[in-house]
């Protein structure tokens, strides 16, 4: 972290860029949140750890209206939202200056709520373990069993842009697993079990709009759902139909374009699984028009968006078993 402030520090005296995009200390020492620093001083506030989840791409939309240069601290699967952003035309690639930081997996506080860590006050990383105060007293836990879901299935450790790396040479704390693995399981679900887990999930919604507003392929400057033409401004759902239509329009939407960052999932207040309704469209876009990884770069048209003769028919959909 410290050889991260260190650099920070240097481009901004020498006017390579004029703002940092890092994360700072939250009201909670496992819940560090984006910011901006605009002076040395401010960034002897940037923290780096494992509670670092948050993925800074699409704060650099707004960061790029502004003037002058602004340096991102990016880690690897951060770079993939980025390319996109960039390919969509978000982002201006010219407007940043992109350190990679390297990744072993970011934690997740109810990961270790769940190991029965109770009254949580303090997490401090010691290499594989983690030293956790409570107010019980002391506890430990290792490193890979309080991972995010999002970490257990990485797509590695490689930036795909940055300007320079610092500390990238890390390895993951968990081997990845089958990415698709869940889906598989609900793919094997009858059609009336999938629909009772979907509304089980989908019914604890409060339109809080965390996922859209954290969403890097969410970008929209407005959103059918703001508008005060239909109901769906409102908070509240008036039926289960409300609440399931705004999320599976959401996951068409970024259909194609959504690079499985997991921040959805991570921000939204009731644990709602929402990431598996896009990894679901990733792993059928994959079969239908071959393996495609949104945002691996910022030039390749994505399968949604481009036509070959081989394309799969739609009625394709109806004869799978």
């Amino acid at each position: 972290m410290q050889e991260m402030i260190k650099r920070a520090k240097e481009l901004l005296a020498d006017g390579t860029v004029v703002r940092v995009l890092g994360w700072k200390r939250c009201d909670l020492p496992y819940n560090p949140e984006p910011a901006f620093f605009g002076t040395e001083k401010e960034l002897d506030a940037l923290v780096y750890d494992g509670f670092c989840g948050a993925n800074l791409s699409k704060y650099m939309i707004e960061a790029g209206k502004k003037e002058g240069r602004t340096l991102v601290f990016l880690k690897p699967c951060d770079t993939y939202s980025f390319n996109q952003l960039v390919k969509e035309h978000r982002i201006d690639r010219e407007k940043a200056y992109i350190i990679g930081v390297g990744c072993r997996g970011k934690l997740d506080i109810e990961a270790i709520k769940g190991l029965g860590i109770k009254g949580i006050e303090t997490v401090e990383e010691d290499g594989d373990t983690l030293k956790i105060g409570t107010i019980y007293g002391d506890k430990t836990c290792a490193y890979g069993d309080a991972v995010m879901e999002r970490c257990k299935v990485c797509k590695g450790t490689e930036h795909m842009v940055y300007d320079e790396l610092i500390g990238a040479d890390v390895e993951l704390a968990v081997k990845p697993e089958d990415r698709f693995a869940k889906v598989k399981e609900l793919e094997a679900m009858s059609p009336e079990e999938r629909f009772a887990f979907w509304q089980g999930e989908l019914s604890k919604c409060i339109r809080c709009n965390a996922c859209r507003n954290v969403c890097p392929a969410c970008s929209c400057n407005k959103c059918v759902f703001d508008s005060d033409r239909f109901d769906t401004a409102q908070k509240a759902n008036a039926d289960t139909f409300e609440e399931q239509m705004f999320h599976l329009i959401r996951a068409f939407h970024v259909a194609g374009r959504c690079t499985d960052c997991g921040e959805c999932s991570r921000v939204c207040p009731q644990g709602i699984p929402l990431h598996l309704l896009n990894r679901k469209l990733i792993k059928d876009i994959n079969g239908f028009y071959g393996t495609y990884q949104a945002g691996e770069d910022a030039e390749a048209l994505a399968p949604l968006t481009a036509f070959k003769m081989d394309d799969v028919e739609p009625s394709i959909v109806g004869e799978r078993g």
